[in-house]
């Protein structure tokens, strides 16, 4: 009679610590995956935020070359400079 309790106990631990593996194996899987988003999200943002400062630097050129209201003619980007009489 105590080898067959024995047994049972042994069990009920076997299937105490099978729960409490599955749930630190599904709490590192969560927590991998969180790492994994935020490290991706972060590189995103990056790329995002190069590619907008491109374009600002594309249109801060663009209507600097193509302002016909500058003060001299000298400053007038990808055009020769005008001779003065």
């Amino acid at each position: 009679m105590k080898t067959k309790g024995t047994s049972w106990k042994w069990a009920w631990w076997l299937l105490a610590a099978t729960v409490v593996l599955r749930f630190y194996f599904v709490q590192e899987l969560v927590a991998a995956f969180a790492f994994f988003a935020i490290g991706f999200v972060a590189i995103a943002f990056v790329i995002v935020s190069l590619c907008m400062l491109q374009r600002g630097w594309e249109a801060a050129v663009e209507r600097f070359t193509h302002n016909d209201d500058l003060s001299t003619p000298g400053l007038q980007a990808g055009r020769p400079a005008q001779e003065t009489p």
